[in-house]
């Protein structure tokens, strides 16, 4: 049993827990559970379904990957959704973690392929590691509810017991997730190297300049709740840049 430091339960550059936006976002999701164990699945669904997954929001403005951010924007890829969860579960008194791992998404979306210059590896994909009952627990909060139905995945669910890590396989037994190589665990968000391998890797990924696709991953419905429980009206892919 590894015991969590103190400081995997500070603020930070990314981690901002004391902005008024998280704090409330974590009050509100966590309601009236009590345990660490109940908090965490709580959380853990609130990033899940309340912000939209987006792998098109990539930007190279650090600001926009402060957890406060994400909840404005209302959606954003794996890493600043990671980066929401583990802010929120610190803010709880839950130490975490940022890790990283690459993984190979078996249904990418042609377009999405097209922008990513024809891989389906996905370098440095984001996860929370959360510190439950005496353990570390892996948590990916990536994909939303809706947006697995689209593609017939399901959910990753988190039962504070188990890793949730993205599902091998699809409903139908089709290959989904792959994963390929750890990348490690942090205090806080090593943005620099991450924006540097994916630079490397897609180029064009990191453009906050280009142009937004019409694809299922992209579109959202027309009129969505919101992380602060508001109603909101879809969003283009740039809006999270």
């Amino acid at each position: 049993m590894s015991q969590a430091p103190v400081s995997f339960l500070e603020a930070t550059e990314f981690l901002d827990i004391e902005h008024d936006a998280v704090r409330t976002f974590a009050a509100a999701a966590i309601g009236d559970a009590s345990t660490d164990k109940e908090k965490a699945i709580r959380l853990f669904t609130a990033v899940r379904d309340r912000v939209w997954y987006d792998p098109y929001s990539v930007s190279d403005d650090p600001a926009h990957y402060r957890a406060s951010f994400v909840l404005q924007a209302g959606r954003a890829y794996c890493v600043p959704k990671a980066v929401l969860l583990t802010a929120v579960c610190r803010s709880a008194g839950i130490p975490a973690r940022l890790g990283f791992a690459d993984v190979r998404n078996h249904l990418q979306t042609d377009a999405l392929r097209a922008r990513m210059g024809g891989t389906d590896l996905f370098v440095y994909h984001g996860y929370s590691s959360l510190y439950v009952d005496g353990r570390w627990l892996k948590a990916t909060p990536a994909f939303n509810t809706e947006l697995c139905a689209r593609f017939g995945v399901p959910p990753v669910e988190f039962d504070g017991e188990h890793d949730a890590l993205m599902h091998a396989f699809t409903a139908d037994g089709t290959q989904h997730m792959e994963y390929i190589r750890e990348r490690g665990v942090f205090d806080d968000l090593p943005l620099a190297a991450i924006l540097a391998e994916l630079r490397d890797t897609y180029g064009p990924m990191v453009d906050t300049s280009a142009h937004p696709v019409d694809d299922a991953f992209a579109t959202q419905p027309i009129s969505q709740t919101g992380p602060d429980g508001a109603s909101r009206g879809s969003h283009c892919p740039q809006e999270a840049r």
